[in-house]
């Protein structure tokens, strides 16, 4: 196998401005929450979000190039792609491992601060049985409808993977609809006490990765219509579901312990 460095299967990444842009994206998202915070302005917050976007759209553009049209992903540098994922969820997990660690060290021995009690006096969860399931079932049909699309990949069908990928796209948003409407008619907050704390973190960062993987599953549902995926190099699409599937398996979790178990 050759690239365009040399006689060799690696893909030495060329000078990229994007981890710049990306990293100064960040801190100005950081900075503009605070400012936000403290003094009710939302500029910066704003034009973070709009560098956080161009340098997404610009780097995602060039791995697209690099993968479909330079051919510089081989099989090599697909295995490493793939260990990478792997990692990166691995990561997460332990992410969320200690929200989890947080909740059970509150919940199975409350303190006198709380009441000795959990859920603490005077607040009162969500009924698991009403919202929560509904969005349950929605992650759930979602993950089988990434992996009927999966397979009508590796298929060649491309009428099927199209109509089966904007599915999942469209059970993702409604999923991060149906939070935003829970968190709206909450009848406790963030600040309720370490249930709040611990409800809140926990199930707002797996909003975001909701939210993430939605835009994962975009981006492949465009690459997917522009026919970029074949039924034997289809290494972007694999990331979006396994990341969608581990979505799905955390939300689980969340569901039994924190609004079943915990409420």
């Amino acid at each position: 196998m050759t690239s365009s460095h040399g006689f060799h299967p690696y893909h030495l990444v060329d000078m990229s401005p994007w981890p710049l842009t990306g990293s100064i994206s960040a801190m100005m998202l950081t900075t503009g929450l605070i400012k936000w915070f403290h003094q009710y302005n939302m500029n910066l917050l704003l034009l973070s979000f709009i560098a956080i976007l161009l340098t997404m759209y610009q780097w995602w553009r060039d791995v697209t190039r690099e993968g479909t049209f330079q051919g510089l992903h081989t099989s090599v540098v697909v295995k490493g792609l793939r260990w990478g994922m792997i990692l990166f969820i691995a990561s997460e997990v332990l992410f969320f491992f200690s929200f989890f660690w947080a909740f059970f060290h509150s919940s199975l021995a409350p303190t006198v601060e709380i009441g000795m009690n959990w859920p603490p006096f005077g607040i009162q969860p969500f009924n698991p049985f009403q919202i929560p399931l509904l969005n349950t079932t929605i992650l759930l049909s979602s993950g089988a409808t990434v992996t009927w699309a999966h397979h009508a990949i590796m298929e060649s069908n491309h009428s099927q993977a199209i109509q089966s990928l904007g599915l999942t796209i469209i059970l993702g948003i409604y999923f991060s609809l149906l939070q935003a409407f829970e968190y709206f008619e909450a009848p406790f907050t963030i600040a309720d006490s370490v249930f709040g704390s611990t409800f809140f973190v926990a199930t707002g960062f797996h909003g975001l990765h909701v939210i993430i993987g939605s835009s994962f599953l975009l981006i492949c549902f465009f690459r997917l219509y522009f026919c970029h995926f074949s039924s034997n190099h289809h290494v972007g699409f694999e990331a979006a579901a396994w990341y969608w599937h581990f979505v799905d398996v955390v939300w689980l979790f969340l569901y039994i312990f924190i609004y079943w178990w915990g409420g």
